[in-house]
C-alpha cells in the first residue's frame, strides 16, 4: 500500500516539472540562435507529429468511453492516465511553433502602434531565450483550461449522481460496538444535552435483511421513537412497538415488512412477518425500513449500538461543532454531518495555480527580451517611453502563450471530459450535459496580458535601457 502512495506522489510531484521540462526544451531547440535564422522544419514537422500522437491518444480514450455504461475500474483508470498522457504529448508537442509564432509576430506587426511593433521584434528577435518562457506560459494556459473543463464537467456529473443517505443537516456519529461508550461521551461532553437518537444493530455474525415493496431492502433501522421520528421529519409520528414503518414514496395499502434473521453465518434463518405502514419520505433518495427494536428483542436477537443520530430538527449541528467532535473522538470513531453536495475547491485552486505560472512565465519572457537603447530613440528613450514598451513585451508575450494556450486546452478538456465522467458504478448514470465555462477561458486569455502589463510597469528600467 505504501509502495502504491509512494509511487503516485511521485508522479504527482515529478509530472508537472517533466512536462514544463520538455515544452521548454523543445521551444529552445527549434529557436534560431540568431535574429535572421529561421524555424527549421524538421522542428515544426516533428511537434506536429508529436502533437498529433498525443490528439489520437486522446481522441481514442474519448471514443473508448464515449457510452454510457459500466467500465471496469482498471479499464476507467488506464483510459484516464492515457488521456492525460496523451494531453501531455499533445501540449508538448506545439513547442516548436512558439518560436515560429514569435517570428512571425515579428515580421507581420508592421502595422501595429511603435511600442507593440518593437515587442514584437524583441520578443522575435531573442526566441532563443523567449520561446522557452512563452511555451511555459502555452502549456500552464492550456492545463488551466484543460482542469477548469474537465473540473466542470466531474462536478456536474457529480451532482446529478449525488444521493444523500441523511436529511440535511443530520449529524451521525458511527462507530463500532467497542468504542460506543467513548462516543457517547464524546456527543455529551461537546453537544451537551442535545437529543440523541440511537441507530441499533445485531451483534455480529448475527444479520438482517429487512424487505417491504419492491424496490425497498435493506438491514432495517432498528431503534426506538426518536429513530423513528428522525426518520420521518415528524416529532409528533405516533410510535408502535409492534409496527414496521416503510419511508417510501409507494402504496399505501402495502401493510407487512418481512425480516429474514440469520443467527450466525450459515444459510439458516429465521423469517417472520409484521405489521407495517408506509410513509412519505421528507427527502427523495431516504427509502428505507424502520423496525421497533421491541421486534427483535422480542425474536431473541441481540443488538448494539451502531451510530448516535442527531436530528436537524431539533438541533443543527454546525461545521464548527463537527469538527470538535471529530477530534474529541479521534479513532473511537466518525462524525458526519450531512451537507447535501458540495462543490469541489481543488479544479479552482489547480486553475489558479497554473495561470500564476502563466503569468510568470510571460513576466520571464519580457525580461528575456529586453535589448540595448539603440532602437528605444524610436519611442523617444525617456523612463515613460520605456515602460510602455515594458508593458507591450510583457502583454504580448503573455498574449502570445495564453492565447494559444487556451484553444489548445479547449481541444484537449473538451476530448477528456469523456473519460473523466465514465462510471465505475455497476448501474452507471447517465451522463448529463455540463457547460464549458467560455467566460472564464475568454477572462483568462484577455485579461492575463492586461495582468502582465500592469506589472511589468510596476518594474524600474535598467540603466541601459532609460
Amino acid at each position: 500500500m505504501f509502495d502504491v502512495l509512494f509511487l503516485i506522489v511521485g508522479l504527482v510531484m515529478v509530472a508537472p516539472a517533466l512536462f514544463a521540462s520538455c515544452i521548454t526544451i523543445f521551444a529552445a531547440v527549434a529557436a534560431p540562435p540568431g535574429r535572421h535564422g529561421g524555424i527549421r522544419s524538421g522542428h515544426l514537422v516533428s511537434g506536429a507529429l508529436v502533437a498529433l500522437c498525443g490528439l489520437a491518444v486522446m481522441g481514442f480514450a474519448a471514443w473508448s468511453t464515449r457510452h454510457d455504461g459500466h467500465y471496469d475500474d482498471f479499464e476507467a483508470a488506464v483510459m484516464i492516465l492515457g488521456a492525460m498522457a496523451g494531453a501531455s504529448v499533445f501540449v508538448v508537442g506545439l513547442g516548436p511553433f512558439v518560436p515560429w509564432l514569435l517570428g512571425v509576430l515579428g515580421r507581420g506587426g508592421t502595422r501595429l502602434p511603435v511600442p507593440l511593433r518593437l515587442a514584437a521584434r524583441h520578443l522575435a528577435d531573442q526566441r532563443r531565450r523567449t520561446s522557452p518562457a512563452v511555451a511555459l506560459t502555452m502549456g500552464a494556459a492550456a492545463a488551466a483550461v484543460i482542469v477548469a473543463i474537465v473540473g466542470g464537467a466531474t462536478t456536474a456529473q457529480a451532482r446529478a449522481n449525488y444521493v444523500a443517505y441523511e436529511r440535511p443537516g443530520t449529524l451521525i456519529v458511527s462507530f463500532s460496538p467497542q468504542d460506543a461508550a467513548a462516543a457517547r461521551a464524546a456527543v455529551q461532553e461537546v453537544l451537551p444535552g442535545v437529543p440523541v437518537a440511537e441507530r441499533l444493530a445485531p451483534h455480529w455474525p448475527s444479520r438482517l435483511v429487512v424487505s417491504a415493496q419492491d424496490g425497498v431492502s435493506s438491514g432495517g433501522y432498528i431503534g426506538d421513537e426518536a429513530l423513528l421520528r428522525y426518520l420521518t421529519g415528524n416529532l409528533v409520528f405516533p410510535y408502535d412497538e409492534g409496527r414496521a414503518v416503510t419511508v417510501t414514496a409507494g402504496d399505501d395499502g402495502f401493510s407487512t415488512a418481512e425480516i429474514d434473521y440469520y443467527p450466525s453465518l450459515d444459510d439458516r434463518k429465521t423469517t417472520t412477518s409484521i405489521p407495517a405502514i408506509v410513509v412519505e419520505p421528507v427527502s427523495s433518495g431516504l427509502d428505507r425500513v424502520f423496525i421497533p427494536a421491541k421486534v427483535l428483542r422480542d425474536l431473541g436477537v441481540q443488538l448494539g449500538t451502531e451510530a448516535l443520530v442527531v436530528d436537524p430538527s431539533l438541533r443543527r449541528v454546525s461545521d464548527a461543532e463537527r469538527d470538535r467532535l471529530q477530534e474529541r473522538l479521534g479513532e473511537n470513531g466518525e462524525a458526519y454531518l450531512e451537507q447535501g453536495f458540495q462543490e469541489p475547491t481543488g479544479p479552482l485552486y489547480a486553475s489558479g495555480t497554473l495561470t500564476v505560472v502563466a503569468l510568470v512565465g510571460a513576466l520571464v519572457a519580457t525580461v528575456c527580451s529586453r535589448r540595448s537603447p539603440r532602437l528605444l530613440h524610436r519611442v523617444g528613450g525617456s523612463s515613460s517611453a520605456v515602460r510602455a514598451l515594458t508593458a507591450c513585451r510583457a502583454a504580448l508575450a503573455a498574449a502570445s502563450g495564453t492565447v494559444t494556450g487556451a484553444v489548445v486546452g479547449c481541444v484537449a478538456g473538451l476530448l477528456l471530459a469523456w473519460p473523466f465522467t465514465a462510471s465505475v458504478d455497476w448501474e452507471a448514470p447517465p451522463r448529463v450535459p455540463f457547460e464549458t465555462p467560455w467566460v472564464l477561458i475568454v477572462v483568462l486569455a484577455a485579461a492575463l496580458p492586461l495582468l502582465a502589463a500592469g506589472l511589468a510597469l510596476l518594474g524600474r528600467p535598467r540603466r541601459d535601457e532609460r
